[in-house]
């Protein structure tokens, strides 16, 4: 196994574009907690923006940003812009925050 394929870690992604109202948090949900991913999504109340905060395995975590870019059928995504950090442990589970 490489380094990244064991290596804990988290990120902070904010996501732009057409993402809300698309199935877009729901979509997110389903795509970290098939990779064994931990952590949130929700819709950023202030502007048309999804907030993802997730942890786990680096290589895991590196996925779930590709699924980001894309996103689902009918979002546009626009721009993902992503903060590294270190694994804590915060997150049980994957959830939709409200």
């Amino acid at each position: 196994m490489s380094a990244s394929e064991t290596e804990l870690a988290s990120f902070h992604a904010i996501v732009r574009g057409r993402v809300q109202g698309v199935f877009f948090r729901a979509f997110v949900k389903q795509q970290a907690r098939a990779l064994g991913l931990a952590g949130y999504v929700r819709n950023m109340r202030q502007s048309w923006e999804v907030e993802v905060e997730a942890e786990g395995n680096r290589s895991q975590l590196e996925k779930l940003l590709e699924h980001l870019r894309e996103g689902p059928a009918g979002a546009g995504v626009e721009e993902v812009v992503v903060r590294w950090g270190d694994h804590a442990g915060a997150f049980a589970d994957f959830t939709i925050r409200y």
